[in-house]
């Protein structure tokens, strides 16, 4: 679980843009223009571990530690290439019967380290077709025509019970065992655990069996299993494949959902950290909030009762040590009562004691909604843990969050105020202060007046990069014509002839996606309507 959240996901994420290398680099490119360094990338160890972890697969582990053990022997003391190393896989293969391949084992390779990108799989199990092509953002009409066809095994189960292993070697094929009967308890699933570097795009037929199936007994899919498939139809969402009301029906079953990992994705979908204020809007905010809740009681509650009563038994448990937090966050930002009062509580806990600990786990919503919900004496708690001798970078990078989480404008305004003051902070301070400020509900007006009210001096003392900086937190905000020719206007008076340029590109880029942005909230919002009561 953790290999495939934290090394596979990511990489999946960033190895779909049309410039990312390829996981092998020819030696011409790199003697050239191609710099050694650059080649110590997540390319090279995330994905070079996913699909070594899909060769180990396919070959069984007996055999692919056999083969590395010959092939460590052979070139112990001496230098390698890559086909050194097939070479003894196949060596190793066509010493044996059980295991039968397609292609050599050059040949499939090949097709995953010399070209660049992944397939995405898309089906038809009425028919049994599946065919494979190059995932891309279909969205961005590129004029670019990849034909990249890739050697891929597929591991797939049938109503529970484990398949023998496929392999799809052209672009399309056919396979009559994968048609799905007349039987709504007919189901298929592909690259069962993650055990293959792709995505899989299911036919409309067999969502709906896997979302009943979920919302029966979500057990009888793997976790990994269950996180790939809500991290692929978002991310399959994202690039145009599908809509994302077909993403959203597979939620409707995570009140069954224990597993802190997978809600983990579907939150970094629904609740991305950067938009919490752009989806606070009217429409999607009370639906969201209602839906969203009612799945994520049982959860919630489950570690709650840690974190009243004993949160030293969390100490093993991985998954809370990275997530717990993005849940309560969450949990409070849709105004989860319970929540809030845990953050009052605590905090005021902390206020009694400044030796108390507040779990380490959700002090940064704790501080946050501690200070949220608290007037300027709270807030000025903070200020004074904030300036502690003993505090360490991590408190004062909590606190100053936190102090930004206040409601009420004459203490943000105050907040920023200090920010000003050489004295208290340093430089590099009053940016990151600024940011926070923008990116909370009320704070980004209030914001926005500050830099430009102070900008003279803001300027000189941090020159453009600040600008910069605040300009893409203010550009996120940006949704109506007229918000743009106020930034314009201001943009006129403040910058120099090049500069201008460069942000207009920006406003319009922001004001483009903003539009987008806007499009799949009301889409949101239309779906959250109709199956908000469920």
């Amino acid at each position: 679980e953790i290999f495939y959240d934290h090394v596979v996901q990511p990489v999946l994420r960033e190895d779909n843009e049309i410039g990312v290398r390829s996981l092998s680099e020819s030696e011409d490119k790199i003697k050239g223009s191609f710099s050694l360094m650059s080649l110590f990338d997540s390319i090279t160890y995330n994905k070079g571990a996913a699909i070594t972890w899909m060769l180990s697969g396919f070959l069984t582990e007996k055999l692919f530690i056999r083969a590395l053990t010959s092939y460590l022997k052979e070139f112990s003391f001496s230098n390698a290439n890559q086909d050194d190393l097939w070479t003894h896989i196949q060596m190793v293969v066509d010493a044996q019967d059980a295991v039968q391949l397609p292609a050599s084992i050059k040949q499939i390779m090949d097709s995953w380290t010399c070209q660049n990108g992944f397939p995405v799989l898309t089906l038809n199990l009425t028919t049994g077709t599946i065919s494979q092509e190059q995932f891309l953002n279909k969205k961005e009409n590129s004029t670019h025509s990849y034909n990249n066809t890739w050697i891929i095994p597929i591991s797939w189960m049938r109503n529970g019970s484990s398949q023998p292993l496929m392999w799809l070697d052209k672009s399309s094929k056919v396979f009559p065992e994968m048609q799905l009967s007349e039987s709504e308890y007919d189901w298929i699933l592909l690259n069962v655990n993650l055990s293959g570097y792709y995505r899989v795009n299911y036919d409309q037929l067999n969502l709906e069996r896997l979302a009943r199936l979920l919302d029966n007994d979500p057990k009888a899919i793997p976790a990994v299993s269950r996180f790939q498939l809500i991290d692929d139809l978002f991310a399959l969402t994202q690039f145009g494949y599908v809509q994302i009301e077909t993403a959203l029906e597979l939620t409707k079953y995570l009140a069954k959902e224990d597993e802190l990992f997978i809600w983990n994705v579907v939150l970094l979908n629904l609740v991305p950290e950067n938009l919490e204020s752009t989806l606070r809007n009217y429409e999607v905010y009370p639906l969201l909030k209602k839906y969203l809740l009612k799945r994520m009681l049982p959860i919630y509650h489950y570690y709650a009762g840690f974190i009243r009563q004993n949160i030293d038994a969390l100490e093993d448990d991985y998954f809370a040590k990275v997530y717990l937090e993005k849940l309560f966050a969450t949990a409070c930002w849709l105004g989860l009562q319970d929540c809030l009062n845990l953050s009052s509580e605590l905090y005021a806990k902390w206020m009694d004691n400044p030796e108390y600990k507040i779990p380490f786990l959700i002090r940064r919503t704790v501080c946050c909604y501690g200070v949220a919900l608290g007037s300027d004496k709270e807030w000025n708690f903070a200020w004074e843990m904030y300036n502690r001798s003993d505090s360490t970078k991590e408190d004062k990078d909590i606190l100053l969050s936190a102090m930004s989480c206040s409601r009420e404008s004459w203490l943000l305004y105050r907040y920023l105020q200090y920010g000003l003051s050489d004295t208290l902070f340093s430089s590099n301070c009053t940016s990151i202060m600024i940011l926070y400020v923008v990116t909370k509900d009320i704070g980004h007006r209030i914001a926005w007046e500050f830099v430009t009210e102070n900008w003279p001096l803001l300027s000189e003392r941090y020159g453009k990069e600040l600008l910069h900086d605040v300009l893409k937190g203010m550009g996120r905000f940006v949704n109506t014509d007229v918000q743009i020719q106020e930034l314009q206007v201001f943009y006129n008076a403040t910058l120099e002839e090049d500069e201008r340029v460069d942000t207009t590109l920006l406003l319009e880029f922001t004001k483009f996606e903003n539009m987008e942005r806007r499009e799949l909230l009301t889409k949101m919002a239309n779906w959250l309507q109709k199956n908000v009561d469920d």
